[in-house]
């Protein structure tokens, strides 16, 4: 039987906390001390990825990030080139609110010969994005339109829908440096529909809104742009979370 340890280490806190570094706007030379530092702080795993991706040092940005973390490197891609074998897994994400194909099933047919190749542990994401009240690059990259805040009934028929076909996490995305975070009622009601673990980020700035976000079925929150901005906010919300 397949093991996937990155996944069983996922699941055995909850709530997990991860933190998402961006190669786009981290130096390759600061990754391996932003890891270091949101390893001190208690995350349990980093994600690394973006949606632009126009930095090209991927494979040695993410061979950095490793030095400093003694938890789980796990790539959050943005599109096919973003792989890397020294990465421990990948989140294998289907963008199931929009309905662009390249971004359901496109890139990800382009890259699973690689991701064969080099053995990277597979985690399967329905990944579903949720209006934050403005134009995140994610929407004009994927050229999609998120979901409305007030639909919460279409957030559970998405999420449902991404359990159905397999998924191990539903992923509701507000955005990288999303001015609101998913609505709280939203995320209530699709973890009291669907019954894998529930993934959310974006918009993710106090203690407060993180603490309310694991309240209302958070599994893993995920916590990116707090990072560049405040160290010491994000600090308090990791106090916060444990």
């Amino acid at each position: 039987m397949k093991k996937h340890p990155v996944y069983d280490h996922l699941n055995r806190k909850k709530p997990s906390i991860l933190a998402l570094i961006d190669p786009d706007r981290v130096l390759l030379e600061n990754a391996c001390k932003i890891a270091e530092f949101v390893i001190d702080q208690g995350v349990d795993g980093i994600m690394v990825g973006s949606s632009l991706l126009v930095s090209s040092h991927f494979e040695h940005f993410i061979a950095q990030i490793k030095k400093g973390s003694s938890k789980p490197v796990i790539i959050f891609p943005g599109c096919s080139h973003q792989i890397a074998k020294k990465a421990d897994a990948i989140f294998f994400l289907s963008l199931l609110s929009g309905r662009n194909s390249e971004f359901l099933i496109g890139e990800q047919v382009k890259a699973v010969f690689c991701i064969k190749e080099i053995g990277l542990e597979v985690i399967p994401v329905g990944y579903i994005l949720i209006d934050s009240g403005s134009y995140t690059t994610v929407e004009y990259i994927s050229n999609t339109r998120p979901i409305p805040r007030n639909k919460p009934e279409v957030a559970v028929a998405h999420a449902l829908t991404g359990e159905y076909f397999g998924m191990k996490y539903t992923y509701l995305e507000a955005g990288s440096g999303a001015r609101m975070p998913v609505p709280v009622d939203m995320i209530k009601k699709v973890k009291k529909e669907t019954s894998i673990s529930l993934i959310v980020g974006g918009g993710i700035k106090t203690a407060k809104t993180a603490r309310a976000i694991i309240d209302a079925g958070a599994d893993i929150i995920v916590l990116g742009s707090i990072i560049e901005k405040s160290k010491s906010e994000f600090k308090k919300i990791m106090r916060a979370t444990k």
